[in-house]
């Protein structure tokens, strides 16, 4: 099918369903119900230029990365996806389909880290220029667009401190500037919150994260409705070359597949732990959208399906203090990376955001941010207590 007939037919189908189905036909050779993983590099041609099913070296395509990247158009509702081999590598590929030397891109005053080090250490050097916004401030973002500012960058809920940007309300500051309206959704997943239906023109992922859900993945995405701005990023991924490998793209559609309900118990427990967090003495704040008193609670509860898995909190005493919480932790796992089954705590700004220190993007040096996973809630929640205790 073309694109535009797999989003129709895509239209009609739940979340849960799609996220199954979507671009995962049983194997035409042996009726197999889960695609194959393919891994080889050349395809045999019938004839000179003679491709069967356009395939002919796996950089360019391979028959389980094409499968993903349908499965990723259809949960985000877009028309083209794209998988990479790095949420990073997805980020490069967009930056350098759409800007060139002279441009200038806003970014969000609290970006992921590796997002701040790729303006400022790579596309800088390239010309490109960048100011900070309060992304959660639309007249912020609006203040800061130039003649030449091409995209917006926004991260909703951001890293690490859960801000949340009103989608609808920057993507028609972007348009109306001339600028594209890029969203990094790895946070919330498609099943919490869907961009492209807000207004945003491309989506961005660390499938590593939600997508892939197991910690046993490195990957990225890009989704867009744009059927050129498409076209125009395939034919970069082709010729930059970050593609997911066959064996990365099966690994995140095992993933995908249990995304709604994996997203279901992340949120609930993240609700948990959020409640007993605000309530303990040791803890200055907390940073949790589904929090009543939380500054983009409403325009979060309008625009996702529920908050998440992520919260983060500044630990009363300090620096050192959050430190300690981070060491004392058992159950939650000391590591740089979030979204897996597992829940994971970690220092922001000695070791995710590290690259931001003495920037406008330094996080606070008292933050612990916490991956919520679904063990159980119970359990959890005494691993904290006695964190902290």
């Amino acid at each position: 099918m073309t694109d535009q007939q797999n989003h129709q037919q895509h239209a009609s189908q739940n979340f849960e369903t799609l996220a199954i189905h979507a671009g995962q036909e049983a194997d035409a050779l042996t009726g197999a119900v889960v695609t194959p993983i393919y891994q080889v590099s050349t395809y045999k041609q019938d004839g000179v230029g003679g491709l069967r099913g356009g395939y002919e070296y796996s950089r360019s395509a391979n028959p389980t990365r094409t499968a993903l990247e349908e499965n990723l158009a259809a949960l985000e509702g877009g028309r083209r996806g794209l998988a990479f081999a790095s949420g990073l590598a997805a980020e490069d590929c967009l930056l350098r389909t759409v800007l060139v030397p002279g441009d200038h891109v806003v970014i969000p005053n609290d970006a992921y880290g590796g997002t701040f080090r790729m303006f400022a250490k790579v596309m800088e050097r390239w010309g490109v220029q960048w100011s900070v916004a309060d992304t959660s401030d639309p007249a912020s973002v609006r203040a800061e667009l130039r003649p030449n500012t091409k995209v917006v960058w926004v991260e909703t809920p951001s890293n690490p401190l859960l801000g949340i940007t009103d989608i609808t309300a920057v993507a028609e500051i972007a348009h109306a500037g001339g600028a594209r309206l890029v969203v990094d959704n790895t946070f919330a997943s498609p099943y919490l919150q869907q961009p492209l239906a807000l207004g945003a023109d491309v989506v961005v992922h660390s499938t590593t994260k939600y997508m892939g859900g197991h910690s046993d993945v490195v990957g990225g995405a890009l989704v867009t409705s744009d059927a050129a701005l498409g076209e125009e990023l395939v034919y970069h991924q082709n010729a930059m070359g970050a593609v997911a490998g066959p064996f990365d793209a099966w690994l995140v559609m095992r993933g995908t597949k249990t995304l709604a309900v994996r997203m279901d118990r992340h949120s609930a427990n993240a609700e948990r732990v959020a409640e007993m967090l605000t309530a303990h003495k040791k803890v200055a704040q907390v940073y949790y959208p589904g929090l009543p008193d939380h500054p983009g609670h409403e325009i979060a509860a309008k625009q996702m399906r529920s908050f998440g898995g992520m919260v983060s909190f500044r630990v009363a005493g300090g620096e050192e203090a959050a430190v300690e919480v981070c060491n004392r932790a058992k159950l939650f796992t000391l590591g740089e990376s979030l979204g897996g089954v597992e829940s994971l705590i970690e220092h922001p700004g000695r070791m995710t955001h590290a690259s931001a220190a003495g920037s406008a993007l330094e996080v606070p040096s008292d933050l612990v941010r916490l991956s919520v996973g679904i063990e159980s809630v119970d359990d959890l929640l005494a691993d904290l207590a006695q964190a902290l205790a």
